[in-house]
């Protein structure tokens, strides 16, 4: 049998993470944990051993960074325990002094772009004039000074060009379709147009230096997008790269134009294309070095030097600066070098046939002591506008070194793979989009992985509802589930969306029911499952954060109240000081504990017993417990 790996060693803090190269070239910075928890660090490049924290949260994560132009600052952001409600700060690295650039309360900011022709300014997008729309503002990184660039009456974005000039904006219409304006004087004017159809799959994504092309994904003539330049003198559009399989993925440009030089297509698995013949050596030199799924993280101004991260199903993500003038590679550490000979199973991709003939890119992980049939984990992501992919999954490894086969299934819906196959879960929520998910482990059982009497599914988000839906909805398939952070009740979900979220609201209509009409009020009912909790006859566990401002707590209490009616049993945790999601180590490794437990119990696999002090600095509340399952390690109870 198998070692038992460590949960801390899976779902605890990274030992770094996240490098990025200084526009010069001269300094790294990076995650990782400062006290405990995950802080940005930075050092000369030639001197990493004198590595020092930019920040020095004590309490929760900071992990979203970026250089400044200005060769002084490193930008940053962080909310407050999950809410979302994002501030972006400014650390001068050269005093050590910190400035909140959007110092106002109740607001979520983001940055929109960081320009070489304006280094001492950043362009963010603010929303304290109206909470459902941001506007644009162009901010001093020293003083905080900030410049009006645009007001927002109701766009979901913008785009700008080098000099910060606001060039074009996107607004969904009501019709599902994605409509790109054109900045004409103090007013606006439609200038291209997404169809309904190809509203997802395309849109605007950058424009040249010179500000005279415009590159977009566009999936209109086709079914998977494609990478297009539009001149903006002559309206003329090249198709610069397309495939037949899947959409055209990450893209990489030229440090100086803009123009796109690279680009990755991910069907089952990932393949970089070369567009500029200058970088093909530099691609055909990584692809030697037996990196696995390398991809370029972060480059140089100069483009002399990137920073590459190298990874595969069994190896944990590993930095490397690569030295484009030497053709040098220099390891800068591994995310989790405690994972370093650890039994970590391979992972499978395979293409699933559903009922209807379409084809679900699914990755399955098998315990490296298995023969046979046995139980399996049926992996839900969120979104549902996201994709699984090939690579290190801590998920995957987690189970499968726990005696579980993991299956992860690319459901119709899920984005990467064509408008056809992403429209087609248009209505489809808690219907054919579930049909998927019961035909994936239909497909487990044919091929001789799954026991049928020990199936569970789990997921989040999006994920978490499909949990519901698919307990509701297929009682026999199932042995159990695990929600994280799952919409219970469509209705309410569509009401308590954040604010900023209004101009997308057409968009998540078009997916779940209209409740502006009757036969959407129907659907979005019929398709909630509070109102079919009567059915699920199998153990549940529920895990919300309190804070969470896209699934809100009342979600999971509408869920385990409907469910205690029926009389299942229901293990319900909720941590007040996360959002959509854990982030806080303390908290993950809670979680796990007891989901090792719970599906131990209901599936028969194995469980690490709990360390002296893990997790004991949780904030983990248990709402209710009716399993018992619940480990005595500091939590509280509410039952």
């Amino acid at each position: 049998m198998v070692d038992l790996i460590p949960r801390e060693h899976l779902f605890g803090n990274p030992t770094r993470y996240g490098h990025q190269l200084s526009p010069d070239g001269r300094r790294l910075a990076w995650v990782a944990p400062y006290e405990g928890v995950l802080n940005i660090w930075t050092a000369p490049l030639d001197a990493l051993d004198e590595a020092v924290p930019v920040t020095t949260d004590r309490r929760r994560a900071v992990d979203s960074f970026a250089f400044a132009y200005d060769g002084r600052h490193l930008l940053y952001v962080q909310d407050a325990n999950g809410d979302e409600n994002d501030h972006v700060f400014a650390a001068d690295l050269e005093t050590g002094t910190h400035r909140d650039l959007t110092p106002f309360p109740g607001i979520a900011a983001g940055i929109v772009g960081l320009s070489r022709r304006v280094r001492d300014r950043v362009m963010l997008a603010l929303n304290d004039r109206d909470p459902r729309f941001h506007d644009l503002y162009s901010v001093d990184l020293a003083t905080g000074d900030r410049r009006l660039m645009a007001e927002n009456p109701g766009f979901v974005g913008f785009l700008v060009d080098e000099d910060y000039a606001v060039r074009f904006a996107m607004q969904a219409p009501a019709n599902g379709a994605s409509e790109l304006l054109i900045r004409e004087g103090e007013g606006w004017a439609p200038w291209l147009t997404f169809p309904a159809e190809d509203a997802r799959a395309s849109g605007a994504e950058n424009l040249d230096a010179a500000g005279q092309a415009l590159f977009c994904r566009d999936s209109r003539g086709r079914d998977t997008a494609a990478l297009t330049r539009i001149d903006l003198a002559t309206g003329e559009t090249k198709i610069l790269a397309a495939h037949d399989e899947a959409d055209i993925g990450t893209v990489l440009r030229d440090a100086d134009t803009h123009e796109p030089i690279a680009y990755a297509v991910t069907h089952a698995r990932r393949r970089w294309h070369v567009l500029d013949e200058r970088f093909r050596d530099d691609f055909a030199f990584l692809d030697g070095q037996g990196l696995g799924d390398w991809t370029p993280a972060s480059r140089s101004e100069d483009d002399t030097l990137w920073i590459v991260v190298a990874g595969s199903d069994t190896r944990i993500g590993e930095a490397l600066l690569y030295d484009r003038r030497a053709t040098t590679l220099r390891p800068l550490g591994s995310a989790r070098p405690e994972l370093d000979g650890a039994p970590l199973a391979p992972m499978h991709p395979a293409v699933i046939r559903s009922r209807d003939g379409l084809g679900l890119v699914s990755y399955l992980t098998r315990p490296l002591d298995r023969v046979g049939p046995g139980p399996l984990v049926l992996l839900v992501h969120g979104g549902p506008w996201a994709r699984d992919t090939f690579g290190f999954d801590p998920m995957h490894q987690w189970l499968a070194n726990r005696g579980y086969a993991a299956l992860s299934v690319n459901f119709r819906s899920s984005t990467g793979f064509g408008k056809s196959f992403l429209n087609a879960g248009d209505g489809e929520w808690g219907r054919a989009m579930d049909d998927d998910l019961s035909d994936a482990v239909v497909w487990a059982i044919a091929e001789g992985v799954a026991d049928p009497a020990r199936v569970a599914i789990l997921g989040g988000s999006y994920g978490g509802y499909a949990t519901l839906m698919a307990l509701a909805r297929n009682p026999h398939i199932y042995a159990c589930g695990i929600d994280l952070v799952g919409p219970a009740n469509l209705d309410t979900l569509l009401r308590t969306i954040p604010p900023y979220w209004e101009a997308l609201r057409a968009q998540f209509q078009r997916a779940i029911g209209d409740p502006g009409t009757e036969a959407g009020r129907a659907q979005i009912r019929e398709r909630s499952p509070v109102h079919h909790a009567h059915r699920i006859r199998v153990p549940l566990m529920i895990v919300q954060g309190a804070n969470d401002p896209r699934v809100r707590q009342a979600e999971s209490d509408q869920m385990a109240a409907a469910m205690a009616k029926g009389g299942v049993p229901v293990t319900y945790l909720l941590f007040p000081d996360e959002g959509h999601g854990l982030v806080r180590p303390d908290n993950r490794l809670a979680f796990f504990i007891r989901a090792e437990t719970f599906l131990a119990r209901h599936l028969g696999g194995r469980c690490e017993p709990v360390r002296e002090g893990e997790a004991a600095e949780s904030s983990l509340l248990v709402v209710r417990d009716d399993e018992r399952i619940v480990p005595e390690i500091g939590s509280r109870t509410s039952l």
